[in-house]
């Protein structure tokens, strides 16, 4: 007798709300079902474990999955556990019990809210997001249990009569609404089970039941006793003609005759039911690390290395962490997480879960322990989640510091690609800068790599207590560098964007330390200390650095302009730019924030011209003043000062060319 009624809990609420939260990803029906039917499938077999279910020989577990484009149908099978009448009154006619009494009490008045993260509670009812018409055909295990048929459409009224299923397990039809056609297309429908449940612990097949039989030729060798035969096919022997040594010949058989046999294609599944973090360490080889790496991120650039999670307690965690090959641009860094629930994937970057540094990297986190219907914000505070995120953190910082110590060289060779990562980690959770303090190192000009304490020893050893000089372009730089070099001082390479607000990061953990851009001051010990020590020549020199600064004013067009002679040892060294810290530091910051023009008037770079009062070129400016061509080789030199220092506006560069042509003219004429 056909039993028929109203779905429980207030139906005409429950729908739209199913349809508006999930539309954006409306394709999750498919992960509800599938992991539905796995779960069937893992009762059962728990079952037959504990020796409550008698397993058939040779039982073949799988949820299979078939569509069809004429019908707009798609059919989802499991041979799993199965449900008797009662089962089916309680799971699906009573919402409630699948959590979604729960779900509306908590969200109907959240209509805006869209950061669901699972949808688990809801279960078989995301078929309705895309479905106009639900059945299901379902048989239990149970000794004597009847075949129960359920049919719903629209969601709300449903008729449950006998059903005709002869095999133990679960057949859930759907008959797609005219916006979700694109569900029962065979590629498609891969797709989302691929993204969804590809590493579900079941073999998932997908078929197209309009396409044609698709056929492949076997040795006999080959054949199985599962294969179904469509022909058999019937190879001769090959031969051929042979010349023997007296000029005879005769025919050789070059291949047997044999059997082949024309069978229907064997299936694949498109999952992989044993993914690489549920397995121990010790049993995953390096290539079977690379093997994964390259097939869940398509990324055929080999990961530097990688760390394997793996904790039973005090939460149950596996998953694995690579460390890929990073851009050298900050802003192009991009990473990918991925989130599992026995292996179920969730959702990518859940930054709840993942601390956000670790977003950088690519790879793969397993957690059943993490609660699912809840929305983000819910997540965020529970204190659970906080200990996962924790723990990798932990693990993480353990795998680098004991790089550092055990295996320093692959460490080093590794830094110029870790390093954004690490010091972005830094910077962004305090617990992971004080396990990798100590772990920092930076490359000098030899190429060599240095502890900060390295640097601070060395700098000391010169008189430079508490500083550490940098580089930020090797090429622009070059002259500092050069400098550096002659006075016997080192200085540590730092390119990336993220150094900035790293070294700031330094300097207020470690009190007294300043880090200073080589091209900040002129280095004392670049100076001259020999020479006139008494008053009348100290005020002497002091009236010639003021007239060469009015001298380079009024040539370059600059009443602002900062001009300071000093005695360098290296009197080849005419003139150069050094650049205040706390200036150049404030420009950048505010680059980093995008700031208009108008914001970087507000704060303009502190910039120095420094004369050597023992170059030639100076002191013939200083001692011909008024000679018609020293307002040129002012400008001559203040454009080479600014060229070393970077690079020249394209208005400057065009009047240097013009100057430069002009004064190699004036020695010619001379000469």
């Amino acid at each position: 007798m056909a039993k028929t009624g109203s779905l429980s809990i207030n139906s005409e609420n429950i729908f739209p709300i199913i349809k508006k939260w999930l539309y954006s990803d409306h394709d999750i029906f498919y992960r509800e079902l599938v992991s539905n039917g796995c779960d069937a499938i893992t009762k059962l077999k728990k079952l037959a474990l504990i020796g409550e279910y008698e397993e058939p020989d040779e039982t073949e577990y799988k949820v299979q999955v078939t569509v069809n484009p004429k019908e707009k149908s798609v059919t989802i099978t499991d041979n799993g556990i199965g449900m008797t009448e009662e089962e089916v009154e309680e799971y699906i006619n009573q919402i409630a019990f699948s959590g979604a009494q729960d779900f509306l009490n908590k969200y109907k008045d959240k209509a805006n809210e869209d950061q669901i993260i699972g949808h688990f509670g809801l279960g078989f009812y995301s078929a309705f997001m895309v479905a106009d018409k639900v059945t299901i055909d379902t048989l239990s295990y149970k000794e004597g249990a009847k075949a129960v048929r359920w049919e719903s459409e629209g969601g709300t009224e449903f008729a449950m009569t006998d059903g005709d299923k002869e095999q133990i397990g679960t057949t859930i039809t759907l008959y797609l609404n005219e916006d979700s056609t694109e569900f029962c297309n065979e590629y498609r429908a891969k797709e989302v089970i691929e993204k969804y449940c590809a590493f579900m612990p079941v073999e998932i097949y997908i078929a197209d039941e309009t396409a044609e039989p698709q056929y492949d030729t076997i040795e006999k060798d080959e054949l199985t006793e599962k294969d179904t035969i469509i022909e058999t096919i019937l190879e001769e022997a090959k031969t051929e003609e042979k010349e023997n040594e007296d000029g005879t010949k005769e025919t050789v058989e070059v291949s047997p005759a044999r059997e082949k046999y024309k069978i229907l294609r064997r299936p694949k599944p498109v999952n992989d039911i044993s993914p690489l973090w549920n397995k121990h360490p010790n049993e995953c080889t390096e290539e079977n690390y690379k093997e994964f790496y390259r097939k869940v991120f398509m990324d055929f650039k080999e990961p530097l290395f990688w760390i394997h999670l793996n904790m039973d307690y005090p939460f149950n965690l596996r998953g694995i962490l690579y460390f890929p090959k990073i851009n050298m641009e900050y802003e192009s860094i991009e990473g990918k997480i991925k989130l599992y629930n026995n292996q179920v994937f969730i959702a990518d970057n859940i930054k709840e879960v993942i601390p956000e540094f670790l977003m950088l990297l690519k790879g793969v986190i397993d957690c059943p322990d993490l609660p699912l219907n809840v929305s983000r914000s819910a997540l965020q505070n529970d204190g659970f989640v906080k200990k996962i995120s924790d723990y990798i953190t932990k693990k993480v910082a353990d795998k680098l510091s004991g790089m550092c110590k055990t295996d320093r060289e692959n460490y080093e060779k590794y830094w110029d690609d870790i390093n954004p990562f690490i010091k972005f980690g830094c910077l962004k959770d305090e617990k992971f800068a004080e396990k990798m303090n100590d772990y920092i190192i930076f490359k000098n000009l030899e190429g060599k790599y240095l502890t900060l304490k390295d640097c601070l020893d060395a700098n000391k050893e010169k008189g430079h207590e508490n500083q550490v000089f940098y580089v930020t372009d090797e090429r622009e730089q070059s002259q500092y560098i050069n400098l550096f070099k002659e006075a016997g001082l080192d200085a540590v390479i730092l390119k990336h964007p993220i150094d900035s607000p790293f070294i700031s990061h330094l300097e207020q953990k470690n009190e007294g330390v300043k880090f200073l851009r080589i091209d900040a001051d002129v280095n004392d010990t670049f100076k001259d200390e020999t020479g006139e020590t008494d008053e009348a020549a100290k005020e002497q020199e002091k009236k010639d650095a003021e007239a060469l600064g009015e001298i380079f004013k009024k040539a370059v067009g600059n009443d602002k302009l900062e001009v300071k002679v000093e005695k360098l040892k290296n009197a080849g060294l005419s003139s150069m730019i050094t650049v205040s810290e706390e200036s150049r530091r404030m420009q950048e910051m505010m680059r980093m924030y995008s700031m208009n023009g108008g914001g970087m008037d507000m704060f303009p770079a502190s910039e120095t011209l420094v004369l050597n009062a023992n170059n030639s070129l100076v002191q013939y400016v200083l001692n011909h003043r008024d000679g018609e061509n020293t307002g040129k080789l002012c400008e001559q030199l203040y454009d080479l000062a600014k060229l070393a220092h970077g690079s020249l506006s394209p208005d400057r560069m065009t009047k240097f060319i013009a100057r430069s042509s002009e004064i190699l003219s004036l020695m010619t004429e001379e000469n």
